[in-house]
């Protein structure tokens, strides 16, 4: 049993082992592939005590995000949600009079974009160098480093308490989370909201997507024990809300308690949360057995269709395409390149795995991939629609979750 990021107690037990793999976002260089490559254990536990869902083995942030090689730009879906986003709270927080927004994990600062156009002050939180660099044309003010109770103050202190702070796709990253809760007190104005949005765990159990499971990702989160999180520090949860972006997330609205009035739709999620079984280890005992299987039969797909004769390719080389290749045994051997939009990840090579990352023309080129397996499949629609002339000249694109398709 390891301890809970949660509820602290030593009750978390493992259901899933995917193996020992190399950290999902460090793609190495031809120069890289000449060193041993760091592998770390990937398990998942329950805990028995909260019923967190959670990683058992945790590697160190600074090891995986102070250079980064994801940026949400490379995503037409996704411009475009954080645009509905910054809509949204823009109207919902009274923001567009200059109200401070603060943005932690902000990546190549898109959302932060989207807040600045409608007229909040805004500031991105981030430790990736790198992405300070790729971002600095954009004009938004950025605190190199993490966030939490030892670093909230100073920021504070910088450029005032602020009337938001968002995360989207950043809370599962956050192994101190009584700091990261303490550090929001500090600098949250008095009447002001976290919003975070996350990868759902009653999502990741209907789509088998296993390959959410990284190591950047320790938590992954239901609203049951996310409510427990925030109510233990004096806050709580006043709004839940499904989304269908990256195949289904959970977005949250937090405050101090008493400072805002709780949502019915925070009982409904939690109702539905119960009937689904997602507090019961046996739940999960299941998903690990049906990963399982996927794995069989996405294997067993491929090999065939490399036995007879076909051209093999990849498209999208996210972290969860990382952890899908590895647990699955995939490599060169099987898929000649993996096609991915980002310059930042061209010319380098899949963790783990090593196969080689291109750009997407590549697909058009001769000799040409009969077949194709979708790794980034939550982008499914836009990615499908971008390659219409792949398709039209009778390529293929390969589903692996939550079950084998071909389209």
């Amino acid at each position: 049993m390891a301890n809970c990021l949660v509820c602290a107690a030593a009750t978390v037990e493992t259901f899933l082992d995917l193996g020992a793999t190399a950290l999902a976002n460090k793609f190495p260089t031809a120069q890289d592939l000449r060193q041993p490559e760091a592998r770390c254990p990937l398990r998942v536990g329950f805990c028995h005590g909260c019923g967190h869902v959670q990683l058992v083995d945790r590697v160190p942030p600074e090891a995986m995000f102070t250079d980064y090689l994801y940026v949400s730009s490379a995503s037409d879906t996704l411009r475009t949600h954080f645009d509905d986003l910054a809509a949204t709270l823009t109207a919902r927080h009274g923001l567009a009079d200059g109200g401070l927004v603060i943005d932690i994990g902000c990546n190549d600062a898109s959302l932060l974009c989207c807040f600045r156009d409608r007229g909040a002050r805004t500031l991105g939180v981030d430790p990736a160098e790198n992405l300070a660099e790729y971002s600095r044309d954009t004009g938004i003010e950025r605190y190199r480093g993490f966030f939490g109770a030892d670093t909230a103050g100073e920021i504070a202190d910088r450029w005032g308490r602020a009337a938001l702070i968002t995360a989207t796709n950043t809370f599962p990253h956050i192994p101190d989370l009584r700091g990261f809760v303490a550090g929001l007190d500090t600098a949250l104005a008095p009447g002001g909201a976290f919003v975070l949005e996350a990868h759902y765990l009653v999502d990741l159990l209907d789509q088998l997507a296993f390959d959410t499971v990284y190591h950047e990702h320790v938590s992954y989160w239901a609203l049951g024990p996310m409510m427990r999180l925030f109510e233990d520090h004096g806050m709580e949860v006043v709004r839940a809300e499904r989304l269908p972006i990256h195949h289904g997330q959970l977005r949250v609205t937090v405050m101090r308690r008493g400072e805002g009035e709780v949502d019915a739709g925070v009982a409904e999620v939690l109702a539905a949360e119960r009937e689904l079984g997602i507090d019961r280890f046996s739940t999960w005992n299941t998903f690990s057995e049906r990963v399982g299987r996927l794995r069989t039969e996405v294997m067993d797909c491929l090999n065939g269709l490399k036995a007879a004769g076909r051209r093999l390719a990849g498209y999208g080389a996210p972290a969860k395409g990382s952890t899908l290749l590895e647990f699955f045994g995939a490599g060169p051997d099987l898929l000649d390149f993996i096609a991915d939009r980002s310059p930042l990840k061209q010319g380098r090579y899949t963790p783990g795995s090593h196969i080689p990352i291109v750009a997407p023309e590549r697909l058009l080129e001769e000799p040409a991939p009969d077949h194709v397996l979708l790794l980034a499949w939550n982008f499914e629609e836009e990615i499908l629609a971008q390659q219409a002339e792949f398709r039209r000249r009778g390529g293929k694109f390969i589903l692996p979750v939550p079950e084998v398709r071909i389209v």
